[in-house]
């Protein structure tokens, strides 16, 4: 299908390596590249990302040392100096292969959207885990106002990933550590959400290696049963709890919802549902191999 105009314009317009229609040629807010001094950049405190591979940014200095930094960071000039937006292990690495100036982007722009543009950097290139993900969304509703259909709009996923991302918050600080670390899956967080005691089954799942299938059922039997409740309704048992899980783990997948629909005869269908045409210029470009 013909690519719609507007649609998958993406970071690079976004921080000024393609024209953006809403900027008049020469508005100061496209910012110009620029030499600047190492130690007169420092980190943005509304990046969302919190854990860098010591490793990775050490292989990035090795690549600096021998071809020097090609694609420049993106900063704002504040308080006179320059508060970095966008290249944060750019910026680690150059200062490991003791560079003194590397080229910048320097633009123009409020405190709003700074912390947009960290976000969907990373939400972008995949670099952050479920929580700081989700703790870059709660800033961003908290300090600046924004509702989770506008961040939808803004990180081109459903209202449901931001949703879900969220209730993630909710879960006990140790268990938030697990999900970080990356001992716990996205799955294994939504099984633990609304669970008597979440740090416990947190470490049984880890400590007995279990699967989110074997997570969910120990966290609803875990629950008190609805029977024992007065005027609870028995809940219609699901068709099928593989399916479900499947739904779930490709809509945190592509930050959409899924529906799948599975025959007897071993046939079936899978449906993707997009609320703005953003999302569905992503479907389209994964569907088709182009990069995002």
């Amino acid at each position: 299908m013909s690519r719609r105009p507007g649609l998958g314009r993406g970071l690079s317009a976004l921080i000024g390596e393609a024209p953006r229609p809403d900027l008049a040629e020469g508005d100061e807010r496209l910012g110009s590249v620029r030499e600047i001094d190492v130690a007169q950049i420092y980190p943005n405190p509304n990046q969302p990302r919190t854990r860098f591979d010591e490793s990775a940014i050490e292989e990035l200095a090795d690549s600096i040392r021998e071809r020097g930094l090609i694609a420049p960071i993106l900063v704002r000039e504040i308080d006179g100096g320059y508060q970095l937006i966008a290249g944060e292990r750019r910026w680690r690495a150059a200062q490991k292969a003791q560079l003194h100036r590397i080229p910048a982007l320097v633009r123009t722009m409020d405190d709003a959207e700074s912390a947009e543009l960290a976000l969907i950097e990373n939400v972008q290139r995949e670099d952050l885990s479920a929580i700081e993900e989700a703790e870059g969304y709660r800033k961003l509703i908290d300090r600046h106002g924004h509702t989770q259909e506008q961040l939808g709009r803004l990180v081109a996923k459903s209202r449901s990933h931001i949703a879900n991302l969220l209730r993630l918050l909710d879960l006990p600080p140790d268990v938030r550590e697990m999900l970080s670390r990356g001992e716990l899956s996205m799955g294994h967080a939504r099984a633990l959400i609304g669970a008597p005691d979440p740090s416990l089954l947190a470490r049984e799942i880890i400590a007995g290696g279990l699967t989110v299938r074997q997570a969910e059922e120990r966290a609803r039997a875990a629950k008190p049963a609805r029977d024992a409740i007065p005027g609870a309704t028995r809940a219609a048992r699901p068709v099928d709890a593989d399916l479900a899980a499947l739904e779930r783990q490709l809509g945190d997948m592509l930050g959409l919802k899924v529906k799948v629909a599975h025959s007897g005869s071993g046939g079936g269908s899978v449906s993707l549902a997009y609320s703005n045409l953003d999302q569905l210029d992503m479907i389209c470009q994964r569907l088709s191999g182009e990069p995002i």
